[in-house]
């Protein structure tokens, strides 16, 4: 059976060189190259959702992809995709990089400039290897599900349009439907998901900051488990230490718990960070919540654009949620997708705000009536987003508006 390779990296000559000795190798079957680390994790996600057996057993990635470093990108294929065998090619054979990338879950490493007999014996080794692990494991999808849990970040177009009760109700609504769910607080110098929840708590997604290897014990020790079965993982107390929470610390507290939850809501706060944005970026849905007003809307254009800017999210990878809607205003749904080109909910959030008021001053918004308009707004987005298992978890909402979300990766 020949071996599936798949080539990674930003250089197109160097992965050209690489295609072009990869199709000389026995029995190698090399797969359309794929450009930077987006694509790639797409890539996979969509062969996991078809078959397991669709993965490619080999992907070699180039040091030089983007936009996510090398290292960072193989930790995050090795968590959701661990039958895949990664080979990083590297102009750096040192013994340090070479321990780095073993620890990040690399099944080896060929140094550049490409040797025939170098990538021959270690394309073969890490397809041995792959075909022995899904041997091993067999080939039942309860095995693989394996690919990992679903990410959904929730971000505020400006302070105030209601993201982080969006996030915790979705949270909710998935875990009350069966699905174990974690919720993260990542707006990291104002985080309020502890105080809508009337919680103390010592432990924070700091502490795992610093720690470059995330054992199931460490993170059990960071989370707060809530009375509802939620997981939290909560924003510092004190908002100056968020600056320790970088970019690759983010995307590898994510992947981690994407690998043992199936749903994990990450409340992205409305201002962007380092540590927001890599999350952003890989997420598999991408909510903006904006109110239908002239300034929320500017400023939820302002954010799309300067995500694609960054090359964060395309506009139309990104769905907007309008919140606070009422018949009356002048800004409708469909306006506001017309003037940031995004995706938007069908589903609409009610301008109620005294269904709400009880609950939030007293921390409780967990103890939301399941009569109240807003909950069902924002459990039926969850139905709407697959976050809740067939036929539970959410309540049915009215007619919606506007376009189906785009999803990163099939459920």
């Amino acid at each position: 059976m020949p071996t599936r390779i798949l080539p990674a990296g930003a250089d197109p000559d160097a992965v050209r060189s690489l295609v072009t000795l990869l199709s000389q190798l026995p029995d190698a079957e090399p797969q359309p190259p794929v450009g930077d680390s987006t694509q790639l994790v797409d890539t996979l996600a969509h062969l996991a959702a078809e078959s397991v057996d669709e993965l490619p057993e080999v992907v070699v990635v180039h040091e030089r992809i983007g936009p996510v470093p090398a290292l960072e990108l193989i930790r995050e294929v090795a968590l959701r995709f661990p039958a895949v065998g990664v080979i990083l090619v590297t102009t750096d054979a040192s013994p340090g990089l070479f321990a780095a990338a073993m620890d990040s879950g690399a099944r080896g490493l060929v140094a550049l400039p490409l040797s025939y007999e170098e990538l021959a014996s270690r394309v073969q080794a890490v397809a041995q290897w792959s075909t022995g692990v899904r041997r091993h494991l067999g080939h039942g999808a309860d095995v693989f599900g394996g690919v990992g849990g679903t990410v959904v970040t929730v971000s505020g177009a400006k302070g105030g349009t209601g993201a982080t009760l969006a996030a915790i109700q979705l949270a909710l609504a998935a875990q009350a439907s069966g699905r174990p769910t974690a919720l993260v607080d990542l707006d990291l110098q104002t985080g309020d998901i502890a105080s809508y929840l009337d919680i103390q708590f010592r432990r924070s997604v700091v502490d795992l900051a610093a720690i470059t290897d995330i054992s199931p014990r460490v993170l059990a020790d960071a989370v707060f488990r809530h009375d509802t079965g939620l997981v939290l993982l909560l924003a510092p107390a004190e908002g100056e230490r968020g600056e320790e929470v970088t970019d690759r610390a983010a995307r590898q507290i994510v992947s981690v718990l994407r690998s043992r939850y199936e749903v994990v809501v990450v409340d992205c706060g409305a201002q962007l960070g380092g540590a927001g944005a890599a999350v952003v970026e890989m997420a598999d849905t991408a909510l903006l919540v904006t109110t239908p007003d002239v300034i929320s809307v500017r400023a939820a254009k302002r954010t799309v654009r300067m995500w694609d800017r960054l090359q964060i999210r395309k506009a139309e990878e990104t769905t907007v949620v309008v919140n606070r809607h009422s018949r009356h205003t002048e800004i409708q749904p469909a306006l506001v997708q017309r003037i940031t080109g995004t995706a938007l909910a069908r589903t609409t959030v009610p301008a109620n705000f005294k269904e709400l008021q009880s609950v939030v001053d007293a921390g409780r918004v967990h103890e939301l009536d399941g009569r109240s308009s807003v909950k069902q707004a924002l459990w039926a987005l969850a139905g709407e987003l697959g976050l809740v298992k067939a036929g539970e978890g959410g309540h049915r909402g009215g007619p919606g508006r506007g376009t189906v979300g785009f999803r990163r990766r099939k459920e």
